[in-house]
């Protein structure tokens, strides 16, 4: 196969100018890549005359920047998606054992959280990957319904069960995730609706649809959604636009830009994501009538380590989360010491301020906890005094997406 054919086959360019590579001779180890079956992707790898950008005219090139974008977005979502249930799992274990957010494979066994994914295409098949590489979920722990499930045969072979029935999914899962187009996502609430039940939560990438739709289409409140804003164009070089998302997300630099309390970020998750997170792991803890005090407690020991680097270097003691940094405090006094939390509404919580907001927003030294928390959970390990929060983007990440500002009370 000479390089002019492989030119030719190159998908879109047949109308682009052609580079000069008549004269170009393949090297031994470029001629091997025929002969073993390499990929295309493969062979364009060190020819750059052969890549995409090679050939966008020059009026084109402010649109590379979307596809930065399209990827930096895709290693986001995974990240949080993978911390969400590393985080929710943590909370789920007994009081018995030692709670951690870096588990194992053991102890997300077959008792674990268990994860349904609603969609097999490209994003279904990106969250499956980062959930099997980097959460220690196991296989058989992750179910798939698509239309498709003949094309998830790698997946399958993991362990994973692929199959074509969303109500089914919706009924076995503890979280299922959305990543369906939004066209088809109608017709995907209308028959899920019936199945869903507390205390699953629904976890939606759909993007175009917001989230009162979402409550509207399925009759349900315990809904996460994140919301996106990219502060720069220059993306090039942070979500490495030609690698996998996989090999994105074991990158240290990497893992603090998707950080949600991260003042560097470039494509950033409102700060009403990590309120609903937490309520989510609270809503956990009510479902197994878990009283407050003891939910409490789990979530102390998941967030503020025995051990804490931050609070050693700053001679200070971690912060410890109280019933009022989540209910109002007409609440906290009506409370006994066997009650347990109210049912929170995510999608409420999404949509107004709450207390929790308001800790996160005054509080710098919370803050940096959870940057920690969040950074460890990938196995990265932050350098002193560095990547942490500045408490000014934080409140105006917390409040960016917030229009509504009445007080949130118990359940509401």
């Amino acid at each position: 196969m000479t390089t002019s054919l492989v030119w030719t086959q190159l998908t879109g360019f047949q109308n682009r100018r052609r580079p000069a590579v008549e004269n170009l001779k393949l090297g031994e180890k470029e001629s091997s890549r025929f002969s073993c079956g390499a990929t295309m992707s493969d062979i364009m790898v060190n020819l750059k005359s052969f890549q995409s950008e090679h050939a966008v005219e020059e009026s084109e090139q402010p649109l590379l920047c979307l596809r930065s974008r399209c990827k930096g977005l895709m290693v986001n979502a995974c990240a949080h998606a993978v911390f969400f249930c590393k985080l929710l799992h943590a909370v789920r274990q007994k009081a018995s054992g030692k709670v951690s957010l870096i588990s194992s494979k053991e102890s997300m066994g077959s008792e674990g959280l268990k994860v349904g994914i609603i969609g097999g295409g490209h994003i279904g098949k990106q969250l499956a990957r980062a959930l099997l590489e980097l959460s220690d979920i196991s296989a058989q722990n992750i179910h798939i319904s698509t239309r498709r499930p003949e094309t998830l045969s790698e997946f399958q072979q993991l362990g994973v069960d692929c199959f074509y029935d969303n109500g089914q999914l919706v009924a076995w899962a503890d979280i299922v995730f959305l990543c369906c187009l939004p066209s088809h996502l109608q017709h995907i609430c209308s028959g899920i609706q019936a199945a869903l039940r507390e205390p699953c939560i629904v976890y939606s990438l759909v993007t175009a649809v917001p989230l009162p739709r979402l409550k509207q289409l399925l009759s349900y409140s315990a809904i996460l959604r994140p919301q996106y804003h990219c502060t720069s164009r220059n993306l090039e070089n942070m979500w490495g636009t030609n690698g996998t998302i996989i090999a994105a997300l074991q990158d240290p630099i990497v893992i603090q830009a998707t950080c949600p309390c991260s003042p560097k970020e470039r494509i950033a998750v409102t700060g009403k994501w990590l309120e609903a997170v937490f309520y989510a792991a609270l809503n956990s803890c009510m479902w197994r009538h878990l009283p407050h005090q003891h939910a409490l407690k789990l979530l102390n020991d998941v967030c503020f380590p025995e051990h804490c680097p931050i609070c050693t270097e700053q001679k200070t003691s971690c912060p410890r989360f109280v019933c009022g940094n989540f209910v109002n405090q007409t609440f906290v006094s009506s409370l006994t010491q066997e009650d347990t939390f109210p049912w929170f509404d995510l999608t409420t919580v999404q949509m107004k301020e709450s207390p929790f907001s308001q800790l996160l927003a005054r509080s710098v030294l919370l803050q940096n906890h959870l940057t920690f928390l969040y950074c460890t959970s990938f196995g990265v390990l932050l350098a002193k005094s560095g990547g942490m929060a500045s408490s000014g983007l934080w409140q105006q990440n917390v409040f960016s997406f917030c229009r509504s500002r009445s007080k949130y009370g118990a359940g509401s």
